[in-house]
């Protein structure tokens, strides 16, 4: 950015970041779903790429649940994302798919608070394969396993189709490097 730009993050529903965006007080909103059709016609749906899903834990509970992963996730601690998140969904289907029955010992709606208990050692954790070595040098963890099959997408939400903000154009630009590599 060649200008000074300040910036707010917020995070709530989906529904209500919709809002705020197509109300004007928003100008971007970053989601892991497109718009639902019941907000289209209002906005603009931007995809910025996909990632992988990888599990995270301690050194501890990397070192014992790593081998002969993914059975090994059969009662394993494990930390989730709340059911109304994709990524839930996806991680609920993969493990039915591999008829898998951990031990689930946290839900959260807050990325970062799911991390923080799982660098704490309260279970395994997923996070996006793209940041990887990012999430185990800030948290401290290591690698149990990479679910295959799943993916996580993510979109920069609009009221415009065009995207014109510069400030918006280079949050889109570098997600889309960082995305698709």
């Amino acid at each position: 950015l060649y200008r000074p730009t300040r910036l707010i993050c917020q995070e709530d529903k989906l529904l209500q970041l919709l809002t705020d965006l197509t109300a004007h007080r928003l100008d971007l909103v970053i989601a892991d779903t497109p718009a639902p059709s019941s907000i289209k016609e209002h906005t603009y749906s931007h995809p910025l790429g996909e990632s992988g899903v990888t599990l995270f834990a301690t050194s501890k509970l990397a070192t014992r649940y790593r081998r002969g992963f993914p059975q090994s996730l059969n009662d394993a601690p494990l930390l989730l994302p709340t059911s109304n998140a994709v990524l839930r969904r996806l991680l609920d289907q993969w493990l039915v798919n591999h008829g898998l029955r951990p031990n689930i010992v946290g839900e959260f709606d807050d990325s970062a608070t799911l991390k923080a208990f799982g660098q704490d050692g309260y279970g395994i954790f997923p996070g996006v394969s793209v940041i990887e070595k990012e999430i185990c040098r800030q948290y401290r963890v290591q690698v149990v396993g990479r679910l295959d099959n799943i993916k996580q997408h993510f979109y920069a939400i609009t009221v415009e189709r065009r995207l014109k903000h510069p400030a918006v154009l280079a949050l889109v630009r570098t997600a889309r490097q960082e995305l698709l590599g």
